[in-house]
């Protein structure tokens, strides 16, 4: 069945790459199509963006108040506690929309996994677990979801990683983004990571430094 909640791109009539960008907790798959032009892509690179809705669900930290979230968030603290079992309907259902892709022609190593927040967290785990090889995971202002002891890792340790984040970021603090890398690096990954003079959000200048790594992964 092809999953069809969400916004999907085109920049060209015949595509032959995917970005499959997840949104944070919260918001929808319309927050990021208008950064799109921001990224400054060359004209040439087709790609379709696809910008998945999570689904609707109640959320403790936000007092049970339902919203779109690909996980409840059970507390906040050092780290996050969170329901394992929803995050892995989240991970396999981007796990079949990438599966989709792939079916419909798709070289696996020319689909992009990006996300904000709790969805960088839903990138992070399924470009690690996702079985076959793609083409790199870059995680904005987020987090590892659980520890990578935990996470059945399947990527190489050659794949591409960015990590962006906030120095001011007052929602998912800084060092859990460098919890993260730290974690990747022990797994002998080689995240690259970049921080901003940012809250939690994206700045023009990260959007920058993401359209150069898209690039540089999809041209040939």
């Amino acid at each position: 069945m092809i999953d069809n909640d969400m916004i999907t791109i085109e920049t060209q009539p015949l595509c032959d790459s995917v970005v499959i960008w997840m949104h944070g907790l919260g918001a929808d798959g319309s927050d990021f199509p208008p950064t799109i032009p921001y990224l400054k892509l060359p004209e040439e690179l087709a790609v379709r963006f696809m910008f998945p809705n999570a689904q609707e669900q109640a959320v403790t930290i936000n007092g049970g108040f339902v919203m779109r979230s690909w996980y409840d968030i059970l507390s906040m603290g050092i780290g996050r506690e969170i329901n394992k079992e929803q995050l892995s309907i989240s991970v396999s259902r981007i796990s079949a929309i990438i599966a989709q892709q792939i079916e419909l022609g798709i070289v696996p190593e020319r689909i992009l996994l990006i996300g904000f927040s709790q969805g960088g967290a839903v990138a992070y785990e399924t470009g690690l677990s996702f079985t076959a090889k793609l083409g790199g995971i870059a995680a904005m202002s987020t987090y590892l979801p659980r520890p990578i002891e935990e996470i059945d890792i399947w990527a190489a340790s050659t794949m591409p990683i960015l990590s962006l984040h906030g120095k001011q970021d007052d929602v998912v603090p800084l060092s859990l983004g460098e919890s993260a890398v730290k974690q990747l690096k022990m797994k002998s990954f080689s995240p690259e990571w970049q921080t901003f003079a940012m809250a939690h959000e994206v700045s023009i200048e990260s959007l920058a430094i993401l359209g150069r790594w898209i690039t540089q992964r999809l041209t040939n």
